[in-house]
């Protein structure tokens, strides 16, 4: 469903379903509970300066009746943002298709505390493309390679390479060397390299965190292999077979090798202000697939590096 509203500042307008019945007399009265944590006033006299849009792009008020709409578009107010002192990188740019190579910590697109510290927003004004939109993503605390389509009418085919398995992507990451590490018999959790894993990821509303099911149906599977070590860290080569949140970080954890600065696995740790000299170990190094408008064969490499990866291969 197209936006009336154009990209302002490199950020797109925010789209809301409004019910269309209920016990709330106008679409103001709605939204105000809806965002009950805003001052209710204050949402209101957005509507009084024409801020809230239906989809022919006409204002409302905050008179207009609930059911009047069922859907409308606004432009989120910017937050406190604390920046992300590192620049992402234009590796490939042509007609259809950006590549990009981003840095820690920069989310791949707006949301939460973050909206111009995105890469998606820093984007859109570096190259001057509002239509410019993410073909997949990558965790905030994830470096390197994202795909853009530059352009909706070709934008549909990109996005069936992802959904249809036929990218292979290629991750690196580095661990604390496990306990017990024999150089002799490299291994995790007694498996030999290389190592195909396999469980079942499910993701939980409002947890951040992934869940782990034993008993069930595996949906996730990666292969690790053993890219070196040192007496510190391990280093891996990481080649997911499918795409579910956070498998990567789960995967290595759970053969005793969690990725170094990770938050998340094995142990949620309490929240805290993001340490820009610890990122998490982990880079999206390559993609490789084969182009669905010209059959090129294409393969993208991040120019970045693990800054605690090992300096030469054991």
């Amino acid at each position: 469903m197209a936006s009336p509203l154009p990209v302002r500042d490199g950020v797109g307008a925010t789209r809301l379903h409004v019910p269309m019945e209920g016990p709330w007399p106008t679409v103001g009265a709605y939204m105000a509970e809806r965002f009950f944590h805003l001052d209710p006033e204050r949402l209101l006299r957005r509507f009084d300066r024409g801020e809230i849009v239906a989809r022919d792009g006409s204002a409302l008020t905050r008179e207009t009746p609930l059911g009047a709409h069922e859907f409308v578009w606004y432009y989120r107010e910017p937050p406190v943002e604390r920046d992300i002192p590192f620049e992402i990188e234009v590796l490939h740019q042509d007609r259809d298709l950006v590549v990009a190579d981003k840095p820690h910590f920069l989310p791949t697109t707006p949301g939460g505390k973050y909206l111009q510290n995105s890469a998606l927003v820093r984007l859109r004004r570096l190259l001057g493309i509002p239509e410019l939109t993410p073909i997949h993503r990558l965790d905030r605390a994830t470096a390197g390679l994202l795909m853009f389509s530059t352009r909706p009418e070709t934008r549909g085919a990109y996005q069936l390479l992802f959904e249809n398995r036929r990218v292979e992507k290629v991750y690196e990451a580095v661990s604390a060397l496990p306990v017990g590490w024999d150089p002799g018999s490299p291994a995790l959790a007694g498996r030999r390299f290389p190592i195909v894993y396999r469980n079942h990821i499910e993701k939980l509303r409002a947890q951040v965190c992934v869940r782990v099911d034993d008993e069930r149906e595996p949906n996730s599977e990666t292969l690790i292999e053993l890219l070196g070590w040192d007496d510190r860290v391990l280093h891996t080569q990481l080649r997911p077979h499918s795409g579910k949140m956070h498998q990567l970080r789960v995967h290595l954890a759970a053969l005793g090798a969690g990725i170094l600065n990770d938050g998340f696995y094995p142990e949620l740790l309490p929240e805290a202000p993001d340490d820009f000299g610890r990122p998490l170990q982990l880079l999206a190094r390559e993609l490789r697939f084969e182009d669905p408008l010209t059959g090129e064969e294409r393969d993208f490499r991040s120019r970045r590096t693990l800054q605690e990866a090992p300096r030469a291969r054991s």
